[in-house]
């Protein structure tokens, strides 16, 4: 069995940001620029409605942006709610699926994080791309000292 063969809950994050679809876009950015987050759940309840990521915000506001100053940005995105900009289409994965599965699935969407979900489909953590490298290159550490031990 290798590491892509164990399930998305091994490696998912589970303290994750979320936001509502009613938050604003000025606290979206505040957060994702101070926490270094790429991708943002959006989150009605405990389902999963949406994900908002750096680039639905980048497009949002850029296309106001170039006219305005840095004051005039600020306020403007701050009359703008996630619901209005955020990737409602989403795709989610269960906890049990495998890490090799959702790989392939973000792949194939070319999408850069997987809402994880129960089986009733509350949220429960997020996959990034990020997490699938630190596998593969947990997997390759490993490789590496067998080698270096043989």
């Amino acid at each position: 069995m290798t590491h892509f063969d164990e399930p998305v809950s091994r490696v998912m994050e589970t303290e994750v940001v979320t936001l509502q679809r009613e938050d604003r876009l000025d606290l979206a950015e505040d957060i994702m620029r101070l926490g270094r987050i790429r991708h943002v759940p959006v989150l009605e309840g405990d389902r999963v409605v949406g994900v908002l990521s750096n680039r639905d915000l980048l497009a949002a506001s850029l296309s106001r942006a170039l006219e305005f100053d840095p004051a005039e940005r600020r306020t403007f995105i701050r009359s703008v709610e996630v619901k209005e900009v955020m990737t409602a289409t989403v795709e989610t994965i269960p906890e049990d699926a495998l890490l090799r599965e959702a790989g392939r699935t973000m792949l194939r969407l070319r999408i850069g994080c997987l809402p994880v979900v129960d089986g009733s489909g509350a949220f429960r953590g997020l996959l990034t791309e990020t997490d699938l490298l630190r596998v593969a290159l947990e997997a390759d550490d490993e490789e590496d000292a067998v080698v270096v031990s043989e």
